[in-house]
């Protein structure tokens, strides 16, 4: 049985990388550490005409954002695998499959205090997505490298310009309920940005 912590230990706390190691083998999951994306932190896959369980994770999580995604996704396949496609993707089962899986975790005290605190919070009610609770998400957020020319969409105002990583440009529109709609300037298709996602200001 393959041991995946030496690897896994490059992105989250190395005491948790043999915990993870256990649940990819158990799973016989396909674990993919994949690019940035700006629409989603990881995924999760179910089984299909023979492919495994597939779980994806962005690279450039903090060790800490990366380990709570992670357990997200895991929770997912734990639900598959116990109430396959007759449970909703975050309903109860969900939430108590999350609940069960982060406490090893927690019990090894690595997450730094405010960080705990957090999750406590957001186990109250687990949301569909960590980011989706901005207070766990810019909890988690803190621990990154920061790069001083990222600001976050929600801190721009309304018809500012900005770009991604990948040098793609938009503009900043309304808001709708939770996220904000922003239009891409070489396509004029618009798409829908989380608050807190990372962005570079374009001067004029």
């Amino acid at each position: 049985m393959p041991d995946f912590s030496k690897q896994l230990s490059k992105y989250i706390p190395a005491e948790a990388a043999p915990i993870i190691s256990q649940w990819i083998n158990d799973s016989t999951c396909r674990f993919k550490v994949t690019k940035s994306r700006t629409s989603k932190l990881g995924d999760y896959r179910a089984p299909f005409r023979g492919s495994p369980h597939q779980i994806t994770v962005n690279h450039d999580l903090n060790p800490y954002a990366f380990l709570m995604t992670t357990v997200h996704e895991f929770a997912h396949l734990k639900t598959y695998q116990d109430f396959k496609n007759k449970a909703k993707p975050h309903g109860e089962e969900w939430k108590n499959n999350f609940k069960s899986l982060i406490q090893p975790f927690l019990k090894l005290n690595i997450f730094p205090t405010d960080v705990v605190i957090a999750i406590n919070n957001y186990m109250n009610n687990p949301a569909a997505s960590s980011c989706t609770d901005l207070n766990l998400y810019r909890v988690l957020k803190k621990y990154d490298n920061k790069i001083s020319e990222v600001i976050h969409v929600e801190e721009l105002p309304e018809k500012a310009v900005f770009q991604l990583k990948n040098g793609r440009t938009f503009q900043k529109m309304d808001k709708l309920r939770k996220r904000y709609k922003c239009l891409e300037i070489s396509t004029n298709k618009i798409y829908l940005f989380h608050p807190i996602a990372e962005v570079f200001p374009v001067k004029d």
